[in-house]
């Protein structure tokens, strides 16, 4: 199922489902539904408006609410009317971890970040590889990276919805995208085998992990710790999380695009990550709890970041972001500093 939040015309807000080739919000829907004077049941009521419990319902809750959908379509147009088209951010991330599980990824963007911030070093990357033929090995990753899927905690707090501008920090003058698949938690998770933690996926959606590139180079290699304002500054969302069901069966093929200002930039597949995503999640619960309502990305898609191919964003960009069965996700780059 599709799913997103709507904000409700008589106030509030609701879970709404992609059903019969429309949007149809379930408080509403539930409203029409029940008996006049019936209760509603407690997991309809509380998957109806919140997404998070919604997930967390599973295939069971997906078959109660197909049934309410098939019993009101026919009140369609009366449903469409009851909420305004505004995108919301589909939930409000409790956390935000944040994976890199591409090889692919990680040498084309060490090797962008080397060529335009690190020229004193692009001169013996660039002889090398033209002279073997072969990647330079300070290009690929550390040894940790093959043996376990590392993150950085990002801030959950700083999630943009489609259609949002993107505020560009005053510090940075290389602003770059990162298309991402999300991966949304719908199940608690601690000391998780890879199977239970593929359980606990309850959906997905899509992710930009904007980043300040010139901020990145010496908060990576001279810092202590990892990225902080490079990342911290703003992440989007798309509007709508797809239940687990539907992707994970192509999660390692599905195809992303990137158009700036209506133009192809990027393009890339899931094929080939280092962990999967049940290693990833299993990782991230050695030892501490994960909760429904986390959020997790997946990291950059392979040749679907700026730094890789050499192109960058600039104030007004329209930007947009697409995977394959997962949906889309619109955004406007703002000015420097406002």
């Amino acid at each position: 199922m599709k799913l997103k939040r709507v904000r409700l015309v008589e106030g509030g807000s609701s879970v709404a489902v992609w059903h019969g080739e429309q949007w149809t919000p379930l408080k509403p829907a539930l409203a029409l539904y029940r008996e006049p004077g019936a209760p509603v049941a407690p997991e309809l009521e509380a998957a109806s408006h919140d997404l998070i419990a919604f997930l967390g319902g599973g295939e069971a809750l997906r078959e109660e609410v197909a049934a309410v959908l098939n019993a009101v379509q026919e009140q369609g147009d009366v449903l469409g009317q009851t909420f305004d088209a505004t995108p919301l951010l589909p939930f409000q991330p409790l956390s935000f971890r944040d994976f890199m599980l591409w090889e692919k990824h990680v040498i084309a963007a060490t090797r962008g970040l080397v060529k335009r911030f690190l020229p004193q070093l692009w001169a013996a990357v660039e002889a090398h590889e033209s002279g073997t033929g072969d990647t330079h090995p300070q290009l690929r990753p550390k040894k940790i990276w093959y043996e376990k899927p590392i993150y950085y905690m990002g801030n959950h707090l700083s999630f943009f919805p489609d259609g949002a501008i993107i505020p560009w920090p005053a510090y940075t003058q290389a602003l770059d995208y990162e298309l991402e698949l999300g991966v949304v938690i719908a199940q608690p998770l601690f000391n998780a085998s890879t199977g239970e933690a593929l359980h606990a996926i309850g959906g997905f959606t899509v992710v930009n992990d904007f980043s300040a590139r010139d901020v990145q180079i010496p908060e990576m290699l001279d810092g202590p710790f990892g990225p902080v304002k490079a990342k911290h500054f703003a992440n989007g969302m798309g509007m709508v999380v797809v239940t687990a069901d539907e992707i994970l069966p192509h999660v390692e093929n599905l195809n992303g695009q990137v158009w700036v200002n209506g133009q192809v930039w990027s393009h890339g597949n899931t094929a080939g990550m280092q962990h999967s995503l049940g290693q990833m999640l299993a990782y991230a619960s050695q030892g501490e709890r994960l909760w429904p309502g986390e959020l997790l990305a997946t990291g950059t898609i392979p040749g679907c970041c700026g730094v890789e191919i050499n192109k960058w964003l600039a104030p007004g960009d329209t930007i947009v972001l697409e995977i394959e069965r997962v949906g889309t996700l619109r955004n406007v780059i703002g000015k420097p500093g406002v």
